[in-house]
């Protein structure tokens, strides 16, 4: 058995979810990479995959000497590209995810001027708005908005965002401004899918208090972005991060409110898992990262909101 190929198959059979969509990145049979992972399994004596007709998965022997195993070929792989002793030219493919509306307005254009630079890395990348898990699904990286939620991974901070209740300005002539975070109680609000909370919104007054509202809305989504959309349109008041409402809000399609209450801000993060090494590509690219973030501004002056007509009472 040669032991590098059989630690390549297992660790794309994991990445890929499949034999068959591991052998295609192989450019091997369905059936040599099963036979490197029974191999595999014979010399250490240990089943490492739970299979069923539907799924794989990990068993927890498995899933320890997974991450060992994808530390050992990153490691070889530095080895490979070494061209000196003071030289690793970061090269293969990146998997990274990112949320959907961050990753088109910002990752992307970073993408762009880190390939420029890097020709050899490709990049794999994945939008969602679920926490995804890095290892498991073998990501590489993550750029992340708030809580990394995990000890084992390690964040590295970015930059920050603010919360930012708005509203369009039809529906705030509609229905009157909330003055204070508790006057929400009466209005449409539009509901987040992945908020630690999703019915209730946290708020820090002008003193420091923090305050606590319960909203309620006709629409839940788990995208940011839609529910930036439906604001526009004067279905209710979002709240969502600048980077998000920020276009809306220049444009004067969406106006800022309760801007005295605004919450703490939150921290972006590039998050990757821990370990000993790192790869050449994902420690350049979270390098990269720091730096373009730390030049790119996509906050909102939201203590100075467009100035609108008022009505005399």
């Amino acid at each position: 058995m040669d032991r590098f190929q059989a630690l390549t198959a297992f660790a794309r059979v994991v990445e890929a979810g499949s034999f068959a969509r591991a052998a295609e990145r192989l450019g091997v049979s369905v059936s040599s990479v099963s036979r490197q992972v029974a191999d595999l399994e014979a010399h250490l004596d240990a089943r490492l995959l739970n299979r069923t007709t539907r799924r794989l998965s990990l068993t927890e022997t498995g899933q320890a000497f997974y991450e060992r195993c994808v530390q050992l070929l990153a490691d070889l792989e530095e080895a490979e590209v070494a061209v000196s002793a003071a030289s690793v030219v970061p090269r293969g493919t990146l998997r990274l995810t990112c949320s959907a509306t961050f990753g088109t307005r910002h990752l992307a254009p970073a993408i762009a001027a880190f390939a420029a630079r890097h020709p050899q890395v490709r990049f794999d990348v994945e939008l969602s708005e679920r926490v995804v898990d890095l290892v498991e699904e073998g990501f590489d990286l993550a750029v992340r908005i708030g809580e990394t939620r995990s000890q084992n991974m390690v964040g590295r901070r970015v930059g920050t965002t603010r919360l930012v209740c708005c509203a369009a300005p039809a529906y705030l002539a509609r229905n009157g401004e909330p003055r204070k975070p508790e006057d929400l109680a009466r209005h449409v609000c539009l509901t987040y899918e992945y908020a630690p909370n999703r019915n209730i919104w946290a708020f820090r007054d002008p003193e420091g208090g923090e305050r606590s509202v319960r909203i309620a809305g006709p629409v839940h989504a788990n995208n940011g972005r839609f529910n930036e959309a439906l604001a526009a349109e004067g279905v209710g008041i979002a709240r969502e991060p600048d980077f998000i409402v920020g276009p809306d809000v220049r444009a004067g399609r969406l106006t800022p409110i309760l801007c005295a209450y605004e919450p703490p801000p939150l921290n972006i993060y590039v998050v990757y898992p821990s370990r000993r090494h790192l790869s050449a590509k994902v420690r350049t690219f979270a390098d990269f990262l720091v730096e373009h973030f730390a030049t790119e501004r996509w906050d909102l002056p939201v203590a100075d909101p467009p100035v609108r007509s008022r009505r005399k009472v």
